[in-house]
């Protein structure tokens, strides 16, 4: 989106509050369930015992996919630049960071998708739940796009574009779901 049709912090910040992000209403769970599943499945494949360390990043103010993989077993550090704004939580390294309803917000997706190689451990997973732009004809009706915080659109191909150029692999295991995997050692030629 153009910077000067951007909301301002303050509008940004209304919206955001509009939201219900209750962490104890089921409906919620099961949506953000569609991501909190696979990444589970592939980080008990790690199989460490005392669990691993994760970051909600753009957690919104009800932090439920960081509760839910809290209750299985996982240390999850919370960030959020409106709810909980810590930035010290960006300078440490993770085993896995969920993105769930945010990257659509990156006003500069590079510079965050740069910030989640610098985070991940080797061999650590980058779970992105966002609504993939699919079909070029009906983007002006759009329901996603209308949201004046969406600023930025994925398709599954940019994924993918973006996965290579960090050397990531990428799945798609749901509908709007990608998971990114930091290799363990760097192939260099």
């Amino acid at each position: 989106m153009n910077p000067a049709q951007r909301l301002s912090l303050e509008e940004e910040l209304a919206r955001y509050q509009e939201h219900q992000n209750d962490p104890d209403d089921a409906d919620y769970q099961q949506f953000l369930s569609k991501l909190a599943n696979p990444l589970l499945e592939r980080l008990e494949m790690q199989g460490n015992p005392n669990g691993l360390d994760g970051l909600d990043y753009g957690c919104g103010p009800g932090p439920a996919l960081a509760q839910m993989l809290i209750r299985a077993g996982h240390r999850v550090s919370l960030f959020d630049p409106f709810f909980f704004p810590a930035r010290n939580v960006l300078d440490k390294q993770y085993d896995f960071i969920t993105c769930t309803e945010t990257v659509e917000h990156f006003f500069n997706p590079a510079e965050e998708f740069a910030r989640f190689q610098q985070m991940l451990r080797p061999g650590g997973w980058l779970a992105v739940m966002t609504c993939f732009q699919t079909d070029d004809t009906r983007f002006a009706s759009w329901y996603y796009r209308r949201d004046p915080t969406h600023v930025v659109f994925f398709r599954k191909e940019t994924l993918n574009c973006l996965a290579a150029s960090f050397g990531w692999t990428c799945e798609i295991p749901v509908k709007d779901v990608a998971l990114f995997q930091k290799p363990v050692f760097l192939h260099t030629s």
